[in-house]
């Protein structure tokens, strides 16, 4: 099986978040996840959306083993139109992405096989292809309807595999206002243990702990794996609650479905919807 190429680190760190002197352990896990979690920027008006490789020569640490991390691409988030508020801004009571919600979906990490077939007429997926996801056709009627219900605008998804088989969905779900989406999950679309609906190939779930230094403010996470005895393969699953948007990741490997490249997949998607 080749290996997975690991995740190069960050290109530098917030400097007003500067790591805690007092507390070793502290420090080492915020380096840990700067490693995984790609610094992003908001660009000006008039810049174009960019997303560019760091050179490898230009990272320290590069000595250390690959613990799994996949190497994704340094990302830029798209320039917001002009006049209009980021996401989590005072004045956007709606907690609405102003930016095109195309550009907010995480690109596929180097060497892995892009689905097509997820970006769907014009980058936008059909309802009926997010839903085929879940095994239940009474829950797939279900969900459909509470989406239709609450007022879903469009879906935008994206879908890779990379050579360990590792099979990774992406789909972001944007509606007219966050209280719309709180409301959603609310009504059973994910629960402390489980999530509301039973995906393809996972028959019992469970909870999944996802690392704090992973989270990002005004993201909420539900985060899950499929527990053992699963059959050939094993599904993880998570739901990001970030403003007007869902996300639902899933991903699934034969064998098991290895924790760190999702929690990375996971922590890059949060913080692109941040």
């Amino acid at each position: 099986m080749p290996p997975v190429p690991e995740m190069p680190p960050a290109a530098a760190v917030l400097p007003e978040q500067p790591a805690p002197r007092k507390d070793r352990r502290v420090l080492r896990a915020v380096l840990r996840w700067t490693a995984a979690v790609v610094v992003f920027a908001v660009a000006g008006s008039g810049t174009a959306y960019g997303i560019v490789r760091m050179e490898r020569t230009d990272v320290p640490g590069l000595a250390t083993a690959s613990d799994g991390r996949w190497d994704y691409p340094e990302i830029v988030r798209p320039p917001l139109p002009s006049g209009s508020p980021a996401p989590r801004a005072e004045s956007n009571k709606a907690g609405a992405h102003h930016a095109d919600l195309r550009a907010l979906v995480l690109p596929a990490p180097e060497g892995a096989r892009e689905d097509k077939a997820l970006r769907g007429a014009d980058g936008w997926l059909p309802t009926k292809d997010f839903l085929a996801e879940y095994a239940l056709r009474d829950e797939r009627k279900k969900f459909g309807q509470q989406l239709t219900d609450h007022g879903l605008r469009h879906i935008a998804a994206r879908g890779w595999t990379t050579p360990d088989g590792t099979r990774t969905r992406i789909y972001l779900l944007q509606f007219n206002s966050a209280a719309l989406v709180d409301h959603l999950v609310g009504e059973g679309l994910t629960s402390f243990n489980s999530p509301g609906y039973q995906v393809r190939g996972a028959e019992t779930t469970v909870d999944e702990d996802f690392p704090k230094e992973a989270r990002v403010d005004g993201v909420w996470y539900s985060v899950y794996a499929e527990a053992k005895p699963y059959g050939a393969e094993q599904v993880r699953q998570a739901y990001l609650l970030a403003g007007d948007t869902l996300a639902v990741i899933l991903q699934s490997r034969t064998g098991a479905a290895r924790a760190v490249p999702f929690h990375q997949t996971v922590a890059l998607q949060g913080e692109l919807l941040a």
